[in-house]
């Protein structure tokens, strides 16, 4: 019975989350984030809770650390977004029909959007502050990883709603434990559509359980193709930074894919690795090239396990391959649908790179650590959507609306 109260309280405010004017739900965001850095410490202390918990070496303890700066950074975001232009009542379309029927496709908010996450506490200011600029109520479900964290970020947000006299139901945050998540994934009649962001296991679990609409994001098993006609100084900069920047996020690189005729600038490639520890799993010719030049306890032989695994840890795998199609073949086995990158100097290559590659986000010559909301210019983001119906990539705030049809009439009738 609790749930069911608190989804039917999540449906009540999403109606009265209607008549709050934009210039409201902007002055909410500024409000919000202004409040997070005043709160900064009780935030962190309140994070550090959830640290404890957690081992240092777990490749979730990054996601799950706040600092006064990352808070900064989320803030930032927040203002982003409250700068933006709402994506609501959008014309999409519009004709008149010859029976003088004048109809209008708009964008409207989804409703009420659940969302099912892990050790990202960030994750609960992004999708606040995306799901109110878009008109949506959100319920949210975090890991036990986060838990103190979370309660202490919704209650600094529920604070400042009821500053504006907003229903605090606009955000909701569920219990930690697995019998919420039961109840969230069963939630016909209150929410509209679920959102999983974290590991495989947690996406795939939500998708094969839930009985409501979902859209996957988050998981990312990345490439980047070093090919024959590739940059040195562009691939060691690019392999280095989508590797190490941050290693725990779905955008960092998993396998680099090189050309054989290219395996003597391998060392060079992989020069800064060591710099972060970079354990490598390098197949049978990459090994051989390596061998002399990589430390030796960050080097092991590649066993099938290697390829399509998504690290989130400063490892990384190297598959050496005989031709540009042998690349495609690679990617298209293994890639999650999320990022995938080449370095060429060559026209033709770059060109079927971005035609035949079957992923969210396509590079060329850049760092898949660029598939973010934030570096697209969206302002943020609530996930990055590795499936193709209805939204793909970073989803942010055109892609938290559906649209209706209008229809005015002056007394038409169809005939029988």
């Amino acid at each position: 019975m609790q749930y069911r109260e608190q989804f039917e309280q999540a449906l009540q405010a999403s109606r009265k989350l209607n008549l709050v004017t934009e210039e409201t739900i902007n002055q909410v965001l500024m409000a919000v984030a202004d409040e997070a850095v005043k709160e900064t410490d009780f935030i962190l202390k309140e994070n550090e809770k959830d640290l404890q918990r957690m081992a240092p070496f777990d490749p979730k303890y990054d996601r799950l650390k706040l600092t006064a700066e990352r808070i900064e950074g989320i803030a930032s975001d927040m203002r982003n977004v409250a700068s933006m232009s709402s994506p609501l009542g959008k014309v999409l379309s519009e004709t008149t029909r010859p029976n003088g029927l004048h109809i209008k496709r708009i964008s409207v908010p989804f409703g009420v959007i659940g969302i099912i996450y892990e050790a990202r506490p960030n994750v609960t200011f992004d999708v606040f502050s995306l799901c109110l600029k878009s008109g949506n109520v959100c319920v949210l479900k975090g890991g036990s990883d986060a838990a103190d964290s979370n309660k202490a970020i919704v209650s600094i947000i529920h604070k400042v709603l009821q500053s504006f006299n907003i229903d605090e139901h606009v955000l909701t945050l569920l219990p930690p434990g697995r019998e919420a998540t039961g109840e969230l994934l069963n939630a016909q009649g209150y929410v509209d559509l679920l959102i999983p962001r974290g590991s495989q296991g947690l996406i795939n679990y939500v998708r094969e359980n839930a009985t409501i609409p979902v859209i996957e994001t988050g998981a990312g098993i990345c490439h980047t193709y070093f090919d024959e006609f590739g940059d040195e100084e562009k691939g060691r900069d690019i392999i280095n930074n989508a590797k190490t920047r941050r290693p725990s996020v779905c955008n960092a690189l998993d396998c680099l894919i090189i050309h054989e005729s290219r395996l003597s600038d391998l060392p060079y490639l992989a020069e800064l690795l060591p710099e972060s520890q970079v354990e490598i799993f390098a197949d049978e010719q990459a090994m051989e090239v390596l061998e002399d030049h990589y430390p030796e306890d960050l080097l092991k032989p590649a066993t099938e396990e290697s390829f399509g695994t998504e690290f989130l840890d400063y490892k990384m795998a190297i598959k050496t391959v005989a031709s540009f199609d042998e690349a495609l073949d690679h990617i298209a086995k293994y890639s999650s649908k999320h990022s995938e990158a080449i370095v060429s100097d060559n026209q033709q290559h770059l060109e079927l790179f971005r035609k035949l590659v079957d992923a969210s986000s396509v590079y060329t010559n850049a760092s898949t650590a660029f598939t973010d909301g934030a570096q697209f210019g969206l302002g943020a983001e609530i996930g990055i959507s590795t499936q193709k119906l209805h939204a793909r990539g970073p989803m942010a705030l055109e892609e938290l609306t559906s649209y209706k049809w209008l229809i005015e009439g002056d007394g038409q009738v169809r005939p029988k």
